[in-house]
Formats: structure tokens, C-alpha cells, sequence
């Protein structure tokens, strides 16, 4: 479960992330909170995703150590392999699709997104504007997963989208 906040200031960001954290130990999740090293460590999260404007990966690591979470956002193989060096766990790559999530999007292609699983020893994810009925065009990329937002928050019931979501997803994913 991933805490993605753009808008708030980091007090807010910080009790809301208390909250989630509450939520997902309940449940047994492993929380990890978008862009902001600083909030990940306050909340003792599981991990941290950055994206290419964020803290480096190797500091990150350094700070958290072995045991959490790194996740990247990479949009070419040179940027997956070194998110990888530098000690990523995970990629999310894209945006293969127009995403209403981001201000900017730049556009990655699938033939992009294969290319960066077949380069990489750690799992690749698809991100951007995937939904039920779009998330096939990701299937020849064999990527270990996808990452949906706006699928399930707008939609009028969360959880029969999500429902919908995961059978698609397990046609999609290696």
C-alpha cells in the first residue's frame, strides 16, 4: 500500500501517514510512502518510493538501511539499472497511459517497459492511467505488477473496482 500525498504540508502529510501506518499494521500491509524519505522515517513505514526528482536511491538506503523498502519510478533502462545499483527493490515505470494523478506525465511506452523488465533482476511494475480496460496492453512486458490509483479511488464502488481490477491483473502479471 503506497501513501501518495502531493498537496499537503509536511505536518499534515505526517499525521495522516500516523493513521494509514495504524491502518495497514492492522492488516498486516506493508505501508510505504511516496517521495518523502523524512515521513517514512517518522512513521517508521515499511518504505519509501522516489521518483527521479526525489532523494537519490543510495542515500535513501543508507538512511533506511537493508531491511525496508526502496521503490523508484524509471523511465528508461539506464535510469532502471541505476535505481538498481544504487539499491532499489523495486521499479514503477511509466506513465504508460494519460494519468490524472500527475501534473506531468511523460508517456513510456510498452516496448520501454519491457525492455526495462528484461534489464533489470528486480521486480518492474506498470504505472500510469492502467484500468480494467486498458491493463491488457501491458501483458507482453511480463511485468511482476501494476499500480492503480484513480481506477479504484473514482470510482463509484471502490470495492467492486477492485475486484475487477485484481482478476485482470492476474491475466496480466508473470
Amino acid at each position: 500500500m503506497q501513501l501518495r500525498e502531493k498537496s499537503l504540508d509536511s505536518r499534515h502529510y505526517f499525521q495522516l501517514a500516523q493513521q494509514v501506518k495504524a491502518i495497514t499494521d492492522q492488516y498486516e500491509l506493508p505501508l510505504i510512502i511516496d517521495d518523502r524519505l523524512d515521513i517514512a522515517l517518522a512513521v517508521n513505514a515499511a518504505g519509501v518510493h522516489l521518483g527521479q526528482q526525489d532523494i537519490p536511491v543510495d542515500v535513501a538506503r543508507r538512511l533506511l538501511g537493508p531491511r525496508k523498502i526502496i521503490g523508484a519510478t524509471t523511465k528508461t533502462v539506464r535510469q532502471a539499472q541505476l535505481a538498481v545499483r544504487a539499491g532499489a527493490d523495486y521499479l514503477g515505470v511509466g506513465a504508460i497511459f494519460p494519468t490524472t494523478t500527475h501534473v506531468k506525465t511523460v508517456h513510456t511506452s510498452v516496448a520501454t517497459l519491457a525492455a526495462i523488465q528484461s534489464a533489470v533482476p528486480i521486480p518492474v511494475y506498470a504505472i500510469g492511467g492502467l484500468n480494467s480496460t486498458n491493463m491488457l496492453a501491458v501483458q507482453p512486458a511480463q511485468v511482476a505488477g501494476v499500480a492503480v490509483v484513480s481506477a479504484i479511488m473514482k470510482a463509484p464502488h471502490p470495492d467492486l473496482a477492485a475486484q475487477a481490477l485484481r482478476k485482470k491483473v492476474l491475466t496480466v502479471v508473470r
